[in-house]
């Protein structure tokens, strides 16, 4: 009968004990707990990640937040200090065995981290929740170069599209589409299998909330967590120059545009908060659907939840 929950009231459980132990995880490090809104007049225009909307009037659309970032770093340029959030997000068109519409994700910042010391902190993270080891850390291109001899950024993109032929058609794909298609189709099963996997330092034009790595431009400060296989966390240094921010968003509208998307307004509040002054931070979200499934062995993320959307 489809009117039942499909999550057992086990894995409730298991769900409010996960939540107990992340904020067990925070209150020991002196971190606040924030809830922001999930609706706003504006979304981050990043190609690859689709907004759900609702009409509030006949004038007026709001977005349903795809993460609850923008709105954490106006609390940190207000002087929050570290925070960290649950909430729920929504992303269109992102459904399957470990997605839904409609997820739970952490999400946190701390003030005068750079990406080493988040990376760190994410590693405890992750001892503390799942009792495993140590992560290894890695670098992105090395990781790249290592399972498919091509480097990510010095390889030609006809080369990288004759690479990925045999996966999707590639008349469209630009280096980026490419790069991402080869990571999730070819490397991500291989990673974070006896221990969780860092791998860091991604190229520039994948991060667009992310500084630039001083020694190489062509990087920048991010990285992700997988274990099992599975992408669990994105975590950046966070870029703090509000000239730049707009520059990179507007590129992203006008890559968009390219690609026959739909464009949205960009959020002037939170970059009004990065020119009165974003402090040096790092963040990271970590889907915990996902995490939920990890820790109880769920083969489907309908499982962890209690009721799917589709």
């Amino acid at each position: 009968m489809t009117w039942r929950p499909t999550a057992s009231l086990e894995m409730l459980q298991l769900r409010t004990k996960l939540y107990q132990d992340i904020r067990n995880f925070f209150a020991d490090r002196q971190v606040l707990e924030v809830e922001t809104p999930i609706l706003s007049v504006a979304s981050v225009p990043e190609p690859t990640i689709e907004p759900l909307y609702a009409n509030y009037s006949d004038k007026t659309r709001l977005f349903l937040q795809t993460s609850p970032e923008l709105a954490m770093k106006r609390l940190l340029a207000a002087g929050s200090g570290a925070i960290f959030q649950i909430t729920k997000v929504f992303r269109n068109d992102e459904a399957g065995r470990w997605h839904n519409p409609e997820f739970s994700m952490l999400e946190w910042y701390q003030p005068g981290f750079k990406q080493a010391d988040l990376i760190k902190e994410v590693d405890e993270f992750f001892q503390t929740l799942l009792h495993c080891g140590p992560a290894e850390c890695l670098d992105y291109c090395s990781v790249f170069e290592q399972y498919t001899g091509l480097h990510p950024l010095d390889t030609s993109l006809t080369e990288l599209q004759k690479y990925v032929k045999n996966m999707q058609d590639t008349q469209s794909l630009d280096r980026d589409a490419c790069l991402q298609l080869i990571i999730s189709q070819q490397i991500e099963v291989k990673l974070g299998q006896d221990r969780p996997t860092i791998i860091q330092n991604f190229p520039a034009s994948q991060a667009a909330l992310a500084r630039k790595n001083i020694d190489n431009p062509q990087l920048a400060e991010r990285f992700e967590v997988y274990i099992q296989g599975i992408e669990l966390a994105n975590g950046f240094y966070e870029l703090t120059d509000p000239i730049e921010q707009r520059q990179r968003f507007n590129q992203d509208l006008v890559t968009r545009r390219k690609l026959n998307l739909p464009t949205y307004p960009l959020d002037e509040d939170f970059l009004a908060a990065l020119e009165a002054g974003l402090p040096d931070c790092s963040g990271v979200a970590i889907g915990l659907d996902r995490l939920l499934m990890l820790i109880t062995g769920a083969k489907h993320i309908n499982e962890v939840l209690v009721f799917p959307t589709l």
